[in-house]
């Protein structure tokens, strides 16, 4: 199956027909448009599957698309145990990184553009083939072409963080921005399990893990995804970003702070919130 951005096919649960996913796919769009959080799916629709969930998002990511966005490419959620243990989650989840939702690193944010912003310090890789899957560690290997280090912006369309995994993946996985570091030349025989990250807010130790963190490896993450995206009839694109999850729990987007994050061998990143009384765009 060659890589693809087209959305799958799907076949609605019981319960679960493609005019109600339409429907909370707008429900979630409503939200996200006029900051008016939306009640959770899952508590009002206890027979959403993961499948009515990533369909959900799929809906939504093809209207993006018409608009006319970009695939930028993917991000994989809760691939840590600290990640997992802060929001009850016990599995990972993906969700899609258009092209508006990018940043370099050194950007400026502006929280008052987002509802209940939080960030990330991830691993993230650069594509320099297609990745059809479900593929193998030495497949993933064979296909990067770049590592950096990365910020996941999460935000969420519901009232607040206390979310399942259902609600996670219909609203894109919680993945509203993304700021990217300089990129690397990817070795194959790189140890990414060893590489140690250390996120500061304004000077001070703010979070920290290693490579190991992300599922053993951050590679997996992209074995994960390809076996995610070939169950939804997709798969991974030359130049794709991709990242592979957090090193640490999220930490709270504070107006006025400076976030910077280091590793062991990747350029640093930094990104700087704007004060809450100060810039309208999300990303500038």
């Amino acid at each position: 199956m060659p890589a693809s951005h087209s959305p799958a096919e799907h076949q609605a649960a019981p319960g679960s027909s493609e005019e109600v996913l339409i429907r909370l796919a707008k429900e979630l769009a409503q939200a996200a448009r006029t900051r008016v959080p939306a009640p959770l799916l899952s508590r009002r629709f206890p027979e959403l599957t993961l499948a009515d969930a990533y369909r959900i998002q799929q809906i939504s990511t093809g209207w993006r698309l018409r608009a006319g966005a970009r695939v930028a490419g993917h991000k994989v959620g809760l691939t840590s145990v600290a990640m997992q243990e802060q929001m009850g989650i016990h599995e990972p989840d993906s969700g899609v990184v258009l092209d508006h939702m990018v940043a370099a690193s050194g950007s400026t944010l502006c929280a008052a553009g987002f509802m209940r912003p939080r960030i990330e310090t991830e691993i993230a890789f650069r594509l320099g083939r297609d990745l059809a899957g479900p593929a193998d560690l030495d497949a993933v290997r064979a296909a990067v072409a770049e590592v950096f280090l990365a910020f996941e912006i999460l935000d969420t369309c519901f009232t607040g963080w206390d979310i399942t995994l259902i609600d996670s993946i219909a609203d894109n996985a919680a993945c509203a921005g993304v700021i990217i570091g300089k990129p690397v030349p990817f070795s194959p025989a790189w140890d990414l399990a060893a590489e140690h990250i250390t996120a500061a807010a304004d000077g001070t130790l703010a979070g920290a893990g290693q490579g190991r963190d992300i599922l053993g490896d951050p590679l997996q993450s992209l074995v994960w995804l390809t076996r995610r995206l070939s169950g939804l009839g997709t798969g991974l694109c030359a130049g794709d970003i991709v990242l592979a999850g957090s090193v640490h729990a999220s930490l709270p987007l504070t107006p006025g702070t400076h976030f910077r994050a280091t590793s062991t061998r990747l350029p640093a990143i930094h990104l700087r919130v704007l004060p809450a009384d100060l810039g309208s765009e999300r990303l500038c």
